[in-house]
């Protein structure tokens, strides 16, 4: 991670939905390992690349920007459908609680049609 900011910090917002409860510094309490929390940097950067023209270049603090808010994200959207699946008393998140999630915390356009 770069020296200069720590993983939660920056705008994030709590009351956007679902119960989380965060810590002062605006990510949710856990115990968790930070390469826990975090999808394999690899992965994130074949992404990118495949994003971009094969003679790109990504600088290491642009993938692990990218890193912590996708992974943020998807944390973020899966804490949303797990409160969910708590008040309807299962114990499984299945894919249509995550669509909900999304088109609950207002990432509609990101919702395929099928």
């Amino acid at each position: 991670m770069a020296e200069s900011s720590a993983p939660g910090q920056g705008p994030s917002s709590p009351d956007a939905g679902g119960s989380h409860e965060y810590t002062g510094e605006g990510s949710p309490q856990s115990n968790v390992r930070e390469q826990d929390r975090f999808l394999p940097i690899a992965n994130i950067s074949r992404i990118m690349k495949k994003a971009l023209p094969a003679n790109a270049k990504i600088a290491k603090d642009a993938k692990e920007t990218v890193q912590e808010c996708v992974s943020e994200f998807i944390s973020f959207i899966t804490s949303e459908a797990s409160d969910k699946c708590q008040r309807e008393k299962r114990k499984t998140i299945n894919g249509d609680d995550l669509l909900w999630a999304m088109a609950t915390l207002g990432f509609e356009e990101y919702i395929e049609s099928t």
